[in-house]
């Protein structure tokens, strides 16, 4: 029996020059915990580390839900674990926190991260699941819960991997899906819907003032619009073409919106949020509090108007006036949280009439 040949030493491919372009390239940025001098560098100058995600507003939404030792909790969208870290580490000893994330890519990192912090699975128990259906888990939980958060934004994890089809920036397929497990992407999307559906979703979910324009752009390309880079080019192709006197930031503002519409229809994202809201203060222990964080209008007024309904009708005893936005110090270090709003509610104690 002849022994197999050693396979040859295979060099980690590095990057040419200083500041790496290509997601796969940024080797450092995506292992923080290795090259952590490198990752506070890249913090320091108010960016995100390629492949990880900065949670936003850890401060107010820890004063808001008030976790203490033995509560049982949820993070609803797990995401990177930022926020669940901290509430972890508030709710020991004999607290729990249970978790979801639908992301069946960065779902398993998450959870080996945490997992090698110490956190076993009698305190920490992620779901892969859609927040929609949390009411089984406040079951499992025992009744309920005493703390809920949900970040409604997408992580940067998501945003900056050009194979995940969220970004511009890079080309890559149009997929957008949050889980590319389920459904299909947004490239297949485009093929079957008429223009007039088109300009609806840019309009209702971005408010995009140029809505008709992009859609036409979209649907009478020559080709089929299958990557970020070839929806990118026909959009600001076809508005500089339509309006001349547009400059570079509004024609950048109309992509991000495009993408973000989008992105918000092909996973049913309103929808999967109006029945979470529906279904929330039922998760809530009697005090129960909830805090959730949207990053655009058509999230934000719903979250509103749910809390509203639920005071006016006396299944809240307390709601946010006013949404809470990220400090201005939070802005300046992480320009990813400018567009975020906080909302809070707190479960009455008192059976609902």
């Amino acid at each position: 029996m002849t022994e197999e040949a050693p396979k040859p030493h295979k060099r980690r491919v590095r990057y040419s020059g200083k500041n790496p372009r290509r997601f796969d390239q940024k080797y450092k940025e995506l292992d923080p915990e290795k090259y952590a001098q490198a990752a506070a560098h890249i913090i320091a100058k108010g960016q995100t580390p390629a492949g990880t995600h900065r949670p936003i507003c850890v401060k107010e939404i820890l004063e808001i839900l008030a976790p203490k030792p033995g509560a049982i909790c949820l993070d609803a969208t797990l995401g990177y674990g930022g926020h669940a870290r901290e509430i972890i580490s508030r709710i020991l000893p004999g607290g729990k926190l249970f978790a979801v994330d639908v992301d069946p890519v960065e779902l398993p990192k998450t959870e080996a991260r945490l997992r090698a912090l110490g956190y076993g699975p009698d305190v920490f128990i992620p779901r892969k699941m859609n927040f929609a259906g949390i009411m089984a888990l406040a079951s499992e939980a025992g009744g309920g819960f005493d703390c809920v958060l949900a970040d409604l934004g997408v992580s940067s994890m998501q945003l900056d991997n050009p194979e995940r089809g969220f970004t511009y920036k890079a080309d890559g397929p149009l997929d957008l899906r949050l889980n590319p497990e389920r459904g299909r992407p947004v490239s297949d999307m485009l093929k079957s819907v008429t223009a007039e559906a088109l300009e609806k979703i840019l309009f209702d979910y971005a408010d995009e003032p140029h809505a008709r324009t992009i859609a036409r752009a979209i649907k009478e390309s020559p080709v089929p619009v299958t990557t970020t880079a070839a929806l990118a080019k026909t959009v600001r192709e076809r508005l500089k073409a339509a309006h001349a006197k547009l400059d570079e930031e509004i024609i950048r503002k109309s992509l991000q919106r495009t993408f973000m519409a989008l992105r918000i229809a092909v996973n049913e994202e309103l929808s999967v949020l109006d029945r979470f809201l529906d279904i929330l203060p039922w998760c809530l222990k009697p005090g129960g509090r909830a805090a959730i964080l949207t990053f655009h209008s058509g999230e934000d007024r719903r979250v509103k108007k749910s809390f509203a309904r639920g005071e006016e009708a006396g299944i809240y005893s307390s709601i946010a006036p006013t949404p809470i936005r990220p400090s201005a110090e939070e802005r300046h270090g992480n320009p990813r949280s400018a567009c975020a709003k906080l909302r809070w509610a707190i479960r009455s104690a008192k059976p609902v009439q």
